[in-house]
């Protein structure tokens, strides 16, 4: 199971959380806002970190980490068919550092460009690490 902090104020980076949530419906994934101080705090990460870009944990190894466009990545790659698409990104010549360079300028104006939400999104598929039972747990 993999936790991804995304910016829940960003209207993309929740639609992008809303197409992950249709696709894997909770088996491998689940999230928190990076604006959940709780969640942050019980892993280490401040609010300057969340900065530079959405981070994966690997909940059975907390401390493997990806974070920015190597989490997209990341998270690419553990989707059924995506390793196949990831491997052949990486295989293009000058695509990772391209890749790199777009995911830096859109997380920088990530609200100039797709605007702000009203309101936090908060996961169907919420961080329950080992706090939920599995009544609790969203299916």
């Amino acid at each position: 199971m993999y936790c991804v902090i995304y910016d829940g104020n960003c209207n993309l980076c929740v639609s992008l959380v809303r197409l992950l949530e249709a696709a894997d419906r909770g088996n491998q994934f689940q999230y928190a806002p990076m604006q959940d101080s709780n969640t942050l705090g019980r892993y280490g990460i401040t609010p300057a970190n969340c900065e530079a870009g959405m981070i994966l944990i690997d909940l059975a190894a907390p401390e493997q980490r990806w974070q920015g466009s190597a989490a997209a990545e990341e998270i690419g790659r553990l989707l059924p068919l995506g390793n196949s698409f990831v491997q052949a990104y990486r295989a293009l010549p000058g695509a990772k550092q391209m890749g790199d360079q777009l995911y830096a300028v859109v997380r920088d104006r990530r609200y100039d460009l797709f605007g702000r939400r009203p309101g936090r999104y908060d996961s169907a598929y919420p961080l329950c690490d080992n706090q939920c039972n599995n009544a609790e747990r969203p299916h």
